[in-house]
């Protein structure tokens, strides 16, 4: 693996967040905030900066497609993509139009992930029924790939009107789109992936990073078994940088604290206890530490999974604007510039 092979990423949901002195801020300054944090992302020289989409009060981003239009205009380098689209309650065809919008705003900048996503608001805002959770993501996504040819389409399912020879616009200026599917650890979701020939970003949040090993295997045998050529894995992984690893896991604690606090009471888990946070930051996959710890910890993750991008979720509960820019700052130009020496080392 040729270390300056392997790119690096940001994603954020665009949590809601505080200011310097603990006040909350509006949903519309922390969207301002993360149009800020793209900027810098840009200027030190990060691959991609990717927003996830959630229809909550705990995170100021509703609509990732169009924060990304904004920050196309105002970036030069830095690829623009989802984190995910939840895919399951939206209409591809409009995904792709935003899409390929956002792609002529930045000069041929943007990139989708699909995904089902991880929360189930959007099902009754939009009109879906849960249990049609797993038919309405498969088919959206198969549609997806068509239009993403830039070709007439004609398709049909059974969850969407039909489309007959039909043309969707805007094309892009390259002709091609990228586009991942976002995967949790689902062994159907892997051989989907490997099936319709996308790339797949794994979304390991928790344990051992080389627990996920086994997907990577069953994802590379079924590409050959469907005569596709291998293709690229990410890893998307949460974590908190500061110049200590002492700081980094006082920073970071309380916001996690409040962030998967609230997640498991709505999801009748067990109380949220620093313990089990620090087993995370020890030997799990919270990214929380000084840039060393960190750069660690992802080589050890892009060794365990053979991934080619890893992708920083940097913002993970209320930490504040000021905060999180200081981790943006230190992944950029301390721990990707470590990564690389590390694995060079071998």
């Amino acid at each position: 693996m040729n270390p300056e092979s392997i790119r690096f990423g940001l994603d954020t949901f665009g949590d809601m967040s505080l200011d310097d002195s603990g006040n909350p801020k509006s949903a519309g300054q922390v969207i301002r905030d993360v149009v800020e944090q793209a900027k810098l992302a840009d200027e030190l020289g990060l691959d991609s900066f990717n927003i996830g989409e959630h229809h909550r009060d705990d995170f100021a981003v509703s609509s990732p497609d169009t924060v990304l239009a904004g920050i196309a205009t105002v970036t030069k380098n830095i690829k623009l993509g989802s984190g995910v689209t939840v895919l399951s309650s939206e209409d591809p065809v409009r995904v792709y139009q935003a899409f390929a919008t956002i792609d002529a705003l930045s000069g041929g900048r943007a990139e989708i992930t699909a995904g089902r996503g991880s929360f189930i608001e959007s099902f009754p805002l939009f009109g879906y029924e849960l249990n049609n959770y797993s038919e309405l993501f498969e088919e959206k996504l198969e549609l997806l790939v068509e239009l993403l040819k830039e070709k007439p389409v004609t398709w049909s399912g059974t969850m969407r009107a039909a489309l007959n020879n039909q043309e969707v616009y805007p094309k892009t200026e390259s002709g091609a789109m990228p586009l991942r599917v976002g995967v949790g650890g689902s062994p159907d979701s892997v051989i989907r992936a490997a099936r319709l020939g996308i790339p797949m970003a794994l979304a390991i949040i928790g344990g051992d990073p080389a627990r996920f090993a086994p997907f990577r295997k069953l994802y590379s045998e079924a590409l050959e078994k469907f005569g596709r050529e291998q293709l690229p894995v990410s890893i998307h992984s949460p974590g908190h940088l500061a110049d200590t690893d002492e700081q980094a896991v006082e920073e970071q604690w309380p916001h996690y604290q409040e962030m998967f606090g609230r997640i498991g009471r709505e999801r009748g888990w067990g109380p949220t206890t620093k313990m089990h946070f620090i087993s995370e930051v020890n030997g799990g996959s919270m990214y929380v530490g000084s840039p060393e710890t960190v750069a660690r910890k992802i080589v050890h993750a892009i060794q365990s999974v053979g991934a080619n991008r890893f992708d920083f979720k940097y913002a993970n509960g209320p930490m504040p604007h000021s905060k999180l820019m200081h981790s943006i700052e230190l992944y950029a130009t301390k721990v990707v510039p470590r990564v690389r020496e590390l694995l060079a080392q071998g």
